[in-house]
């Protein structure tokens, strides 16, 4: 084996699509000195038995930018690496039965739109112009989506596996990884050809990517799934038109009855994702196997038998068609459905790339998402719907099955913003839970914490059907309206389980942490936010930061961000310094109204005259507690923080206190409505890295007489030439919909930016829109438009400050 090479940069795993794209888009970058292992041929995976659909149809904008840019890149591929490509680029027609599923597309194409895609709504008479041999009597419409289309997974594969061999990069085939070790700063791969030296490596695995993944000491959250399609014989009629007209059918999806309709050759490929769906590899008489190349599950068509009945009448034609083949073969699913591409959660210099459902369609741009991280550091699109940090360890093997199997079951459901998936519930639940329920409490997940959304009362529909609506006005409306005038009147208490929670200390970290944060360190006994911003000067993360001893603070942080925060944090972390995470240690009540000093003075021992941004220790009920004087509702309030054992006897005590004097619990979505109005940022909306800091209208915390924070140089940069679009607060008269995430501004008939939150204000009475506009057009007054789901409404740039208290004398009461 003496060609065979015993070091490199990085070493990939897995050679299906994806491992062949991250391989190709790293050369591309420049770093040849890459090797991929395959145990097999390529594409001996999911790859093989993939059927090869190519959409760019999501309804997340991350997912759709990673889509487009595959579909871009498959266009070309074939010339740019000389290699032949069967990739037909027919359109596509997604139907819909139903006024909410138009709306959703409506939606879709108002993303695709400002991505640069020419995406149409059809009526159901036009969809007969696109589609002949469909019936069109119960639809309300469909999404024509030109750029739609199928490609030969296994040709895709080579091609990019030739244009990375030919940019210098190494394929090992028949060579599988059996192994690695830490060696000092190095990673070493063991295969049965020999050991590599390499400073990174990449999981790329595929449906294998578990068990790779328990070599670094990582256990996968993912499962596999069994998909089956069937393909048809030639149908006359399919080859007479597609002869006549010169080019194939589109593929056809009806997504409301949940399956693709696909023309192959002259014949047909249908491919449902069924409710009664099938897990492989999860109990002891299914164990995974050890190799599984180029295999498949024996067909299981009593299934699909509703659904081919359902296409048949839907497409007659379908009926006169033999049946010739049943492709059954596995899928891996992580619990939401997106793939795992990004760092290695706690792994150094290690990424994921791999447990993709659409492998073939997202390939292209998960190649180029994976080669930047390891390259750069960072991505060009805020990737946070697919980084593997995502998930913070809760994600056990029966979460992982129960979630994943929810997600193949509705793959093509539509995701409404107030509607809670069921499955994989109950996993982490607040100390005051039961107290919380008996009140009315309608829960959510947030990172396996159970907090409530909204208090339903008696006569409210709390059903699942209640809350698959676009409309604002579900049963929760008039309760979330009852709960933001409790806040503003009297007081509200919020239960806040999962805050990510650290404790820094050593000495020098004041010092460190200066660096690592745009603005200044707040002093002894006081506390304040701290933005994280990235070589670009683009928005990392948000936390609070509470100085308890010169070198010695607590960061507090999104329930979801504990794992991405904690990594960050990590990563950077100075020698001699000490980051210990307490997030399960500790809960969180927010107390915030009027009369929460009132309230609060009647249980708590503390100096309750202590000012805004302020915190102390003190009891409640014989408990201590942390006082932070703060609140994300915008009114007087306290952040009361106490050991989870402690927190029933101190909820109980305020809840008997503030009762009488109108206190009552508040949720989720209220909180939403309060924050909007105060045009405070949501992590992973309004603060990702799709924007700088500068962008995200948060100048006042840049301290620019710093000597040295990350990110300074970029942002100076762009203070000095000018920031091109900036933080807006919008009044919309939107109808009877909220507008959802990534809704365009219009001006004088041109996009000139985005909404990244819409809610309704109950306060002020009003819809408001938090996004990035134009900075020329960012002027209080100036007349705007939102689109939501297809329609333009009017909308009012407001002046740059909170809509609700401007002056923050409530705040600060």
């Amino acid at each position: 084996m003496a060609d065979f090479p015993t070091s490199a940069r990085v070493v990939i795993i897995g050679g299906g699509a994806v491992g062949a794209s991250a391989l190709y888009h790293l050369a591309k970058a420049g770093w040849t000195d890459c090797v991929l292992l395959e145990k097999n041929e390529l594409t001996a995976g999911s790859t093989w038995h993939a059927a090869g659909n190519v959409p760019t149809f999501s309804s997340s904008w991350s997912i759709m930018n990673m889509q487009r840019y595959s579909a871009q890149l498959y266009r070309g591929l074939g010339a740019e690496v000389d290699y032949p490509m069967n990739y037909h680029v027919t359109g596509s027609v997604r139907l819909g039965h139903s006024r909410e599923r138009l709306q959703e597309f409506k939606r879709v194409v108002g993303m695709g739109r400002y991505q640069g895609m020419d995406l149409d709504i059809l009526t159901p008479d036009e969809i007969k112009t696109r589609y002949p041999f469909v019936e069109t009597h119960d639809l309300t419409g469909a999404l024509y989506d030109p750029n739609d289309g199928d490609i030969d997974p296994a040709q895709l594969t080579q091609a990019l596996a030739k244009g990375a061999r030919q940019m210098g990069a190494r394929i090992e085939r028949f060579c599988p990884a059996t192994g690695v070790r830490r060696d000092g700063d190095d990673w070493v791969v063991q295969t049965p050809k020999g050991d590599i030296r390499c400073e990174i490596v990449v999981n790329a695995a595929g449906y294998y990517a578990r068990e790779v993944g328990k070599w670094f000491g990582r256990d996968l959250p993912m499962m596999v799934m069994s998909h089956q399609y069937m393909l048809f014989d030639t149908i006359p009629e399919i080859e007479s038109w597609s002869r006549e007209v010169g080019h194939k059918l589109p593929l056809l999806r009806d997504v409301d009855s949940s399956y693709y309709l696909r023309q192959e050759k002259y014949g047909f490929n249908l491919g449902p994702y069924e409710g009664n769906c099938r897990a492989h590899w999860v109990t002891p008489d299914d164990p995974f196997p050890e190799d599984f190349s180029f295999q498949l599950f024996p067909d299981d068509l009593e299934r699909l038998e509703w659904h081919i009945a359902d296409a048949m009448a839907r497409v007659p034609l379908l009926e006169k068609a033999a049946l010739t083949k049943v492709i059954n073969g596995p899928i891996p699913y992580t619990p939401d459905g997106n793939p795992l591409i990004g760092p290695m959660p706690g792994v150094p210099n290690a990424f994921e790339a791999c447990v993709f459902t659409f492998g073939i369609c997202q390939a292209g741009g998960a190649g180029k998402v994976l080669a930047e991280w390891v390259t750069e550091g960072a991505t060009e699109w805020d990737m946070w719907s697919c980084d593997p940090r995502r998930f913070t360890g809760f994600e056990d093997a029966d979460y992982c099955v129960k979630k994943g199997m929810e997600v193949y079951g509705h793959e093509y459901a539509i995701h409404f913003p107030h509607h809670v998936w069921p499955e994989g519930r109950m996993k982490k639940l607040s100390a005051v839970h039961d107290r919380t329920a008996a009140l009315g409490a309608q829960f959510g997940p947030y990172n396996g914490w159970e907090r409530a959304l909204w208090y339903a009362r008696p006569g409210d529909d709390t059903s699942g059907d209640a809350q698959r609506t676009w409309d604002r006005q579900g049963p929760w409306f008039n309760a979330v309206k009852a709960e933001c005038e409790a806040v503003r009147d009297a007081a509200g208490i919020l239960d806040l389980p999962g805050f990510s929670r650290f404790r820094l200390t050593g000495d020098g970290a004041a010092d460190w942490l200066a660096r690592q944060i745009t603005g200044k360190l707040p002093s002894v006994g006081r506390l304040g936010l701290a933005y994280f911003a990235d070589a670009k000067g683009r928005i990392v993360t948000e936390m609070s930061v509470a100085r308890l001893a010169e070198e010695e603070f607590t960061l507090i942080t999104a329930a979801t961000a504990q794992s991405h925060d904690r990594e960050w944090l990590q990563k950077h972390l100075a020698p001699g310094l000490t980051l210990t995470d307490h997030s399960d240690e500790w809960s969180t009540q927010i107390l915030t109204g009027p009369k929460a000093r009132e309230i609060l003075a009647q249980v708590a021992t503390a100096d309750l005259a202590r000012g805004w941004l302020t915190h102390q220790t003190g009891t409640i009920a014989g408990a201590e507690v942390w006082l932070c004087r703060v609140s994300f509702a915008g009114e007087l309030g306290w952040e009361i923080h106490s050991r989870r054992a402690d927190t029933p006897q101190v909820w109980d005590a305020v809840m008997a206190a503030g009762t009488p004097m109108g206190l009552k619990p508040f949720g989720m979505f209220a909180l939403n409505s309060l924050r909007v109005e105060k045009g405070y940022r949501a992590w992973k909306g309004d603060l990702s890295t799709d924007y700088t800091v500068l962008q995200g209208g948060l100048d006042r915390f840049v301290d620019w007489a710093k000597p040295e924070f990350r990110g300074k140089a970029a942002l100076e940069a762009e203070r000095q030439a000018g920031v091109a679009k900036r933080f807006c607060t919008l009044v919309i008269d939107a109808g009877d919909c909220d507008p959802p995430y990534m809704s365009t501004i219009w001006h004088k008939g041109q996009v000139v930016g985005e909404l990244t939150s819409g809610y309704f204000g109950h306060r002020v009475g009003a819809c408001i829109g938090l996004g990035m506009l134009r900075a020329d057009l960012n002027q209080p007054g100036t007349s705007v438009e939102v689109e939501i789901f297809g329609q333009l409404y009017p909308a009012t740039v407001q002046a740059d400050a909170p809509l609700w208290d401007p002056a923050n004398a409530r705040l600060r009461a």
